[in-house]
């Protein structure tokens, strides 16, 4: 099983606030979808409470909440308690994709072999972050730009964990 995060994140590293997106932003919905379509997604249980009920669980993928309450579930969604424990639930080829939030980010990012990060050239208000991580472990490998039918200017940016 490979481990991926995937996540938009504004020019100022905000990644959510108030446990929404601060954006709008059809484009990278479309490009989420494409990438974690068919396969397990994990995800906070606040990442889980912040999708819409009509997209709970996300379709077409194993959704995965990790949460510290042990009594928790929620139809559609396997529960698990810790991110050894999600992955071990993925299937062994499988690709999985980490979706948020910012607390799961840092706890798969030592983990994860690929990130693909949408940028949007613009600053947001903010109370979670994008997980950090340099060029030292990690290579730009590609990097598509374009501007949102919402205005703004983004990229579409694949990062590669280095060996």
């Amino acid at each position: 099983m490979k481990l991926h995060l995937i996540f938009a994140r504004s020019a100022n590293g905000v990644i959510g606030q108030n446990n929404t997106l601060p954006w709008h932003f059809p484009e990278d919905m479309a490009h989420f979808k494409r990438t974690t379509l068919g396969k397990p997604v994990i995800m906070g249980r606040k990442t889980w409470d912040s999708l819409p009920q009509k997209f709970r669980p996300l379709p077409g993928r194993l959704n995965i909440v990790l949460t510290r309450k042990a009594d928790w579930q929620a139809s559609g969604a396997v529960c698990a308690h810790s991110l050894s424990e999600a992955m071990a639930l993925c299937p062994v080829d499988s690709d999985a994709w980490v979706i948020g939030g910012a607390e799961i980010y840092a706890q798969a990012l030592p983990l994860a072999s690929t990130a693909l990060v949408t940028e949007i050239a613009q600053d947001y208000p903010g109370d979670a972050y994008a997980p950090e991580f340099g060029s030292d472990e990690w290579l730009e490998i590609s990097r598509e730009q374009g501007k949102s039918t919402e205005g703004f200017n983004f990229s579409f940016i694949t990062y590669k964990k280095k060996i």
